[in-house]
């Protein structure tokens, strides 16, 4: 909303002097910019300020197991060009890392921007991630990327800060920001060859200790103790409800299905098995987070994922378990809910984790210096 000098000093309590000194550096770094003039009251019509979204932008990156998704987002997060592939993430860093830097800067090129005006990068890794470090950490499924310094490759083509993150996380965060907002406690649920979980608490993405919160697809399932997961245990969700765990038990059944792509085809075409497969997948899920609705206690908890895209199956099957074995006050008000950003919301959220980094007030103060 635009505002005054006299507005700004009453609602931050500043001198005017120290208001109309910020409102200068923030005009000269293009973050706001004139608004108009307001009614006068007698005398000169005050000017207005506002915020410039188009003053900056970001490339967000999602990575997952087997695609990647860029898109170039202003300062309010909205998409100004995004590109999706198929992408293999166990190529290794250097081979997608460069992919994504070509493409970035072709997307770049598209909506008339240089690097120089990147606020930053943002990138989603389907694995554990150190977020301070921005190294992944023992990712099952990325060959050659453990303790891979992703920041410092980056940067070495594109000198701009680089921030990484769970690709879990920032689908929660582009889902929250672009869906929710007004919900501060989420989960989000990403169902696809793996399953994650990405929290929202007050508001901000709960990352805990190390970076590891979330990390349901590696909980056991009662009655799973024979089922042998990829990161070395049984009975984990992931290895019993997840799209390549559908997918193998529907060729067990010789149906030809080579991943969650294939499973959420057969279910669109009618079919019964994968139909029941999806289902009892969606139970398996829900009884996982029945025991986080009691704990965690949120007001949503949205299914994402491309397993979500097989139609209501998944998520009826999520809100049987969860409304039969959670508290009722846990569950009086909760929504369970499919995703509304679609596939764009990794890459979106990448970008809103750049931008809510970057414009930390101590940020600010560094970048007007």
């Amino acid at each position: 909303m635009p505002r005054t000098r006299s507005e700004l000093s009453t609602l931050t309590g500043l001198a005017r002097s120290t208001v109309t000194g910020r409102i200068d550096a923030l005009l000269a770094s293009g973050l706001i910019a004139p608004s108009g003039e307001t009614a006068s009251t007698g005398g000169r019509p005050p000017a207005t300020f506002a915020f410039h979204p188009g003053a900056r932008v970001t490339l967000g990156a999602d990575l997952g197991a087997t695609h990647a998704r860029l898109a170039v987002t202003d300062l309010a997060g909205t998409v100004m060009a995004q590109r999706n592939a198929d992408l293999d993430i166990a190529l290794g860093p250097e081979a997608v890392l460069d992919w994504t830097i070509e493409h970035g800067s072709k997307l770049l090129d598209e909506v008339g921007r240089s690097p120089t005006e990147l606020l930053g990068i943002g990138v989603g890794l389907p694995g554990p991630v150190e977020h301070s470090a921005g190294r992944a950490v023992n990712p099952p499924i990325m060959p050659g990327w453990d303790g891979f310094d992703v920041p410092g490759y980056i940067k070495r083509r594109i000198d701009v800060p680089v921030l990484v993150d769970n690709d879990v996380n920032i689908m929660a965060l582009g889902e929250h920001f672009a869906a929710w907002t007004d919900s501060e406690h989420l989960l989000f649920i990403k169902a696809a060859t793996g399953i994650g979980c990405g929290i929202i608490a007050g508001g901000q993405v709960y990352r805990g200790a190390q970076g590891a919160a979330g990390d349901m697809g590696h909980i056991k399932v009662s009655g799973a103790e024979e089922t042998h997961c990829r990161c070395g245990n049984t009975g984990c969700l992931e290895a019993v409800a997840s799209g390549a765990a559908i997918a193998a038990k529907l060729t067990e059944q010789g149906i030809a299905a080579g991943g969650s792509r294939d499973v959420v085809e057969l279910a669109r075409s009618g079919s019964v098995p994968a139909l029941r497969l999806i289902r009892q997948a969606g139970r398996d899920i829900g009884e996982v987070l029945a025991g986080a609705v009691n704990f965690f206690n949120p007001s949503i908890i949205v299914i994402g994922g491309s397993l979500a895209l097989a139609g209501d199956h998944l998520i009826a099957g999520v809100r049987e378990v969860i409304y039969q074995r959670s508290l009722p006050l846990a569950t009086r008000h909760l929504r369970i809910v499919a995703a509304r950003t679609g596939e764009a919301s990794g890459a979106i959220g990448a970008g809103v984790m750049v931008i809510e980094h970057a414009l930390a007030p101590g940020r600010i103060d560094a970048m007007l210096r």
